[in-house]
């Protein structure tokens, strides 16, 4: 059986927001905890010390680097300013193994640049903070500047990619590419928080 694992890459100053919609609706339905999760989150970290968000929360990890698993059900890179810092190029071969293995790989914002960086995002339709930043993240590596699409997110063989204030498109892209549930469930859940709340129950209320 399949490990369901869902694991989060977080460097140092990540972007928190960024794995808030996605990690919730694995956890939870709209009325509390999932007893039986299809997924479970797990966070990976370069060492098993505590991570810090650029807001300043620490996360601890449920595996480094060394510990990780090699099967699990999705690769998720969060953007922030750790992927600018040396320690991201130890995740270079996390992401390759992942992609010969035909894993669901998520990356968002810089996240996204840093996959550019390695050369992933050549074959494959993709989104980032823009054509520019791609391209000077990718240098040399980056040979598909016309697989690049000016979109929130962009879902293509497996990876999936997103601008950094695209947090709610990343989750319910990844939601459907993993079929957490239901389509239309997945897309009343982005609906909801994209709209608000009482947008959504508007016709309810009167």
């Amino acid at each position: 059986m399949m490990n369901n694992e869902i694991l989060y890459i977080l460097l140092p100053d990540y972007a928190a927001h960024e794995v808030v919609y996605l990690s919730q609706a694995i956890a939870s339905d709209e009325y509390a905890l999932k007893e039986n999760p299809k997924y479970v989150n797990k966070v990976v970290a370069p060492t098993m010390e505590p991570v810090k968000s650029i807001g300043g929360f620490r996360t601890l990890p449920d595996y480094s680097f060394e510990t990780m698993p090699d099967d699990y059900a999705a690769l998720v890179l969060i953007g922030g300013f750790g992927w600018t810092t040396p320690v991201a190029g130890q995740v270079e071969p996390i992401v390759r193994q992942a992609i010969e293995k035909g894993k669901v790989v998520g990356a968002i914002c810089n996240g996204a640049s840093f996959m550019a960086k390695c050369g992933f995002l050549n074959a494959v339709k993709h989104t980032g903070n823009g054509l520019e930043q791609l391209k000077i993240w990718g240098g040399d590596n980056y040979i598909n500047p016309e697989g690049y699409v000016n979109a929130q997110t962009v879902s293509d063989k497996n990876i999936v990619t997103a601008n950094g204030s695209a947090t709610l498109e990343f989750a319910k892209e990844l939601l459907l590419q993993l079929k957490n549930d239901t389509p239309e469930r997945i897309e009343m859940y982005y609906q909801f928080y994209k709209q608000g709340f009482f947008s959504i129950y508007r016709g309810e209320r009167g």
